[in-house]
């Protein structure tokens, strides 16, 4: 290869790394020609079609409407319909824009500032808060089937009901972080409990009230809202409208009565209602029909929001469902021709067929903030527990915590748990500063949910029999048999993973894809010819970093900070390269048809998520202070979040579902990736190191798991628990100092507690030491024992409803 090859090839990586301008190119097309001798016609010949494409009027004029006719007849931009406009305009775009440009800023990723509870959120976390987690006996919940009356009367009275409700009308008014940091902490103590505080305080009445309801409709409800003495519910799902929340059958018609008064007559079959049964008023969403166009909306105004008094005629709300025995108000609601006032419509007449928007708004931010909070709290309760008693339960003369095995489990927990406080930090940030990010919700609802599963199903391992055995000591089978109901609410995970976290993101969040098909929409070919070409422009630039970067391995990319969490900021750019160009030869190739390839939008999803949680695990170490005792914690979840990257990159390329091009990806792609992936899974030094941060006691180990209810007591599982750790942390200390005496021939072999008198004799111990030697051993063996119940007790069990 010559010099001036060299040079050549040098510059054109360059111009393509950082993605020049086509005028760029032309100037250093044009240079090279002279450079190498080429005659002046030979230069104009060649540079003037490039030139011809660096002037946007001429070029729109000449090129840009037979491009469009092309894109047009190929199909290979999709039509979007009006209920996927609603959605994809819901919210807006945060930090996914910066994933999916290829090119993300980094030090703008780094920018939002942890959210700092006010002092009366403060206050109501450390009060009320406090309390009723006090109140709160979960197993006798499960029993009961319900929350005891004497909860429900707390919550009503400290405005628990409220607290979305804004201060003028009477409520607490939190802020997104707030509302996270109670949800949080009600789930460490009770997953019923905390169900029951956030459904009137997410998707339902009293925020759709606040956003879209009338002067007349807040002043009525949202003060008795936040009083208690209205209860909502909100009813959505329906036998056949479940995830599909558009294809909703629930009826209601516009007609006058006989005193000219407009009315709406309703039927409805609801399903998986939440508190309806124990409602005062239902937020409806339903088609609305008005044959007469009385509305002025026309003759099918489409989904609607009505608010329904629960002693309507012809409401029934007394049956509930059995959600797997967790004693929360799951409900069927039905309505058979019940006649009220269209002034019941949310936001008034005027806002009649505006349902599905309201709907797509309102879940835009509020899936984001309290059911992942719940989820980040069973994590925090299953590492709290599992760790302490890998560190009580011995087996073989040592703890169990202390073996490869369970270090390889409780390491993944630890990991788990610091990766989703730092997203549930992150994504409340966003909220608290004005973002609505629609996508980045559904990322953390679906994977946090599905995390909070595996975390709890890790914690099952390690506690083992102490798991399965039902009782007032079982600390974690509750949460192991909720896990599913979380999965399956608020889009189930199984959709969100599979067709809206990528198939949204592709139009939200690309930075041309939405452009060209508006513009495509309206006609509009100046508009679709800057943005044709800003794509080519987008494309070419990833497809250079993609290569470059990973043949250096990221090196070539930059990083916001200095130290040992840099070349994870470049790794993320790597991976951001490779995922905008992988994107784009998806949109590219398959056009609309790419919203039916699920498996392909699954895999494309899951890298985008990883790479936010990537992103939320690096901002929580800077905004914790880049504490070192806490960089074994970062770097685990930081490696899982590159290996789950690397899976779904994997996943992708072999099973594109293109021809010619599927057969690059499959090929040589795939082969490259597997050779060189960006992450690997199996770290084991930096799983022992964090698994330790979970089995023993103290500053850090409490950072980890803030926000927690721990009871005081140790006649309660979880205080017992955390007593007999502290002390047998200690005692461990002093049987060590016994078998090292052992092993030097200076005492008798044996369990070290049944040599306490020889060792004070040797001058091993204290009398001291020996004394809390004992205790230790003692709380150990009353931590591990489990629950059993005399016979006569399963002879006379109530059956579950549900097996009746």
């Amino acid at each position: 290869m010559t010099w001036t090859t060299l040079a050549i090839t040098i510059a054109i990586l360059i111009l393509g790394f950082l993605g020049a301008p086509l005028i760029i190119w032309t100037a250093a097309f044009t240079g090279m020609l002279y450079f190498l001798g080429a005659p002046t016609w030979l230069i104009v010949l060649l540079v003037l079609p490039f030139l011809l494409f660096c002037i946007p009027p001429l070029r729109s004029r000449l090129f840009g409407g037979k491009i469009a006719g092309f894109l047009k007849k190929a199909g290979l931009l999709p039509v979007i319909s009006e209920t996927e406009r609603v959605a994809l305009e819901a919210g807006t775009v945060w930090m996914d824009g910066e994933l999916f440009s290829g090119n993300p800023d980094t030090k703008k990723l780094l920018e939002p500032k942890d959210t700092v509870l006010r002092p009366d959120e403060q206050a109501f976390l450390d009060g009320p808060v406090e309390e009723v987690c006090r109140l709160v006996d979960d197993l006798q919940c499960w029993k009961d089937k319900d929350l005891p009356p004497e909860v429900w009367t707390f919550l009503k009275k400290n405005g628990f009901f409220g607290l979305i409700v804004s201060k003028e009308h009477g409520g607490l008014e939190l802020s997104s972080s707030g509302l996270s940091a109670v949800v949080h902490k009600l789930a460490s103590r009770s997953f019923a409990l905390s169900v029951t505080v956030m459904i009137p305080n997410s998707l339902g009445p009293a925020e759709l009230l606040h956003l879209y309801g009338t002067d007349e409709q807040k002043t009525e409800y949202l003060p008795k809202l936040a009083s208690g003495e209205h209860m909502p519910c909100f009813a959505l799902t329906e036998p056949n409208a479940g995830s599909d929340a558009g294809s909703i059958e629930a009826d209601g018609k516009v007609f006058k009565n006989e005193a000219g008064e407009l009315m709406l007559e309703l039927n409805w079959n609801k399903r998986y209602t939440s508190l309806a049964t124990v409602s005062t008023i239902i937020g409806l969403a339903f088609k609305l029909h008005d044959p007469e166009n009385l509305l002025g909306q026309g003759v099918s105004p489409g989904i609607t929001c009505a608010l329904i008094p629960t002693e309507t005629p012809g409401v029934s709300a007394n049956e509930r469902h059995d959600p797997l025995g967790v004693p929360f108000h799951n409900c069927a609601i039905y309505g058979e021709n019940v006649v009220v006032s269209v002034d019941t419509i949310i936001g008034g007449p005027t806002f009649a067929g505006q349902g599905w928007r309201m709907l797509m708004e309102c879940l835009a931010a509020g899936r984001g903030i309290a059911l992942p909070a719940a989820m980040v709290a069973n994590a925090k309760l299953v590492s709290r527990a599992s760790g302490a008693y890998s560190m009580l339960r011995y087996q073989f003369g040592m703890p169990i915590g202390k073996f490869e095995g369970i270090e390889e489990p409780l390491s993944r927990i630890g990991a788990m748990t610091y990766l989703m406080e730092a997203a549930r930090r992150y994504t409340c940030s966003a909220l608290d500063s004005g973002h609505k990010p629609s996508v980045i919700s559904a990322i953390v609802k679906c994977h946090f949910t599905e995390m909070s599963r595996r975390v709890t199903n890790d914690g099952m391992d390690i506690v083992a029999g102490a798991g399965i055995s039902q009782g007032p000591r079982n600390i974690l089978a509750n949460s192991h048999i909720a896990s599913p109901i979380a999965i399956t609410v608020e889009g189930a995970n199984i959709l969100t993973r599979s067709m809206i976290i990528f198939g949204q993101g592709a139009m939200r969040c690309h930075p041309w894809a939405r452009a060209q098909v508006d513009a495509l929409a309206k006609d509009d070919i100046v508009a679709f010819d800057r943005a044709f070409f800003s794509h080519v422009r987008h494309f070419t630039r990833n497809l250079f970093r993609s290569v470059l970067l990973s043949v250096s391995r990221g090196w070539l990319a930059s990083s916001p900070v200095t130290g040992p969490t840099a070349h994870y900021w470049r790794k993320l750019k790597w991976a951001s390269a490779s995922f905008a160009l992988l994107s784009d030869c998806a949109m590219i190739s398959l056009g609309g048809k790419l919203k039916r390839h699920e498996r392909l939008s699954a895999r494309l999803g899951d890298v985008l998520s990883w790479m936010y949680f990537l992103t939320a695990v690096l901002k929580r170490y800077e905004s914790d202070g880049r504490r070192e005792e806490d960089l074994p914690l970062v770097k685990l979840a930081a490696e899982e979040c590159l290996a789950e990257i690397q899976k779904g990159f994997d996943a992708a390329y072999p099973n594109f579902p293109v021809p010619y091009l599927g057969k690059i990806m499959g090929g040589p792609v795939a082969l490259w990736s597997r050779l060189n992936p960006i992450g690997r899974s199996h770290h084991d030094r930096l799983g022992s190191q964090v698994a330790a941060i979970l089995r023993h006691p103290g500053p850090q180990r409490e950072r980890l798991f803030d926000l927690m209810y721990v009871p005081e007591s140790k006649d309660e599982a979880l205080g017992r628990l955390e007593q007999a750790l502290v002390i047998a942390t200690e005692g461990l200390r002093i049987a060590s100092k016994i078998k090292q005496s052992m092993k030097e021939g200076r005492l008798e072999r044996g369990r070290p507690e049944a040599r306490l008198y020889e060792a004070i004799e040797a001058g091993v111990i204290t009398k001291q030491e020996a004394e809390t030697l004992k205790q230790a051993v003692a709380a150990r063996n009353d931590a591990i024992q489990v629950d059993s119940f005399p016979v006569e007790v399963f002879d006379k069990a109530t059956p579950t409803p549900g097996f009746a």
